[in-house]
């Protein structure tokens, strides 16, 4: 079994949801040579995410951000965490509903993923900075 693990960082994106698949696949040269195993995805942030769905229509993550900005407002009465801005007590409640790490099966080299299926990394500040990704890559 080899073991793999490597901190990669991400430039910075605008509040949304990125599809950064191909990113994290360049990252990990070494998965070509692994049959069977696992790729852990774990961010060291507390207000961006992770999270696998649609990788075709860009529509869809746009639909994300504006349903997770009505489900989770800004400038709310009570919230008691509110001086670093506006924007960074919902990114932590986003952050904490989709999770801060992703397991994706590899087979033959690649990810196996579903057709339709792509890792998004979910940023939820107006100006959230590089991110940093810690990639566990584990297999035969």
């Amino acid at each position: 079994m080899q073991i793999i693990q490597k901190e990669i960082h991400l430039n910075p994106f605008p509040r949304g949801f990125h599809l950064i698949t191909s990113q994290i696949i360049s990252e990990i040269p070494e998965m070509r040579n692994i049959q069977q195993g696992l790729l852990h995805v774990f961010i060291q942030h507390t207000s961006a995410s992770l999270s696998i769905n649609e990788n075709a229509d860009p529509s869809v993550r746009r639909d994300f951000e504006r349903s997770f900005n009505d489900i989770v407002r800004e400038n709310q009465p009570y919230y008691e965490h509110d001086y670093e801005g506006s924007d960074d007590m919902p990114a932590h409640i986003k952050a904490s509903m989709l999770g801060a790490s992703l397991s994706i099966p590899v087979r033959g080299g690649k990810l196996n993923m579903g057709t339709w299926q792509g890792i998004y990394l979910c940023e939820h500040r107006n100006r959230g900075g590089s991110r940093h990704l810690v990639l566990t890559l584990m297999g035969i």
